[in-house]
């Protein structure tokens, strides 16, 4: 989405978090399947593969968590900042989409 349309709607930055947000439950995501099927795997071959899958998706979460972190999107070691956040973000969201009626 461009500027000047972001800032139309009322979202300004905020869509750089929600792709970062959304990037961060998909690596999550992935990290939780890896792990299933690896246990799930009968071959050794299989099992290796995986197991580097599993670990390029553990890098992947952190290289995100680090850049969400920077940003000021993700305040993982503090609740009730994180808490904040995502109140605003959810007020943000509401107000976008009642200005889309």
């Amino acid at each position: 989405m461009n500027q000047l349309i972001q800032n139309l709607v009322g979202m300004g930055g905020l869509t750089d978090q929600v792709i970062a947000t959304d990037f961060l439950i998909s690596a999550k995501a992935a990290v939780r399947n890896y792990a299933v099927a690896i246990t799930e795997t009968a071959t050794p071959e299989l099992k290796t593969a995986l197991q580097q899958q599993l670990n390029d998706a553990i890098a992947t979460h952190e290289k995100i968590t680090i850049y969400m972190m920077a940003k000021g999107y993700y305040h993982p070691h503090d609740l009730s900042e994180q808490l904040q956040l995502d109140l605003t973000t959810s007020k943000t969201a509401i107000n976008l989409a009642q200005k889309l009626q």
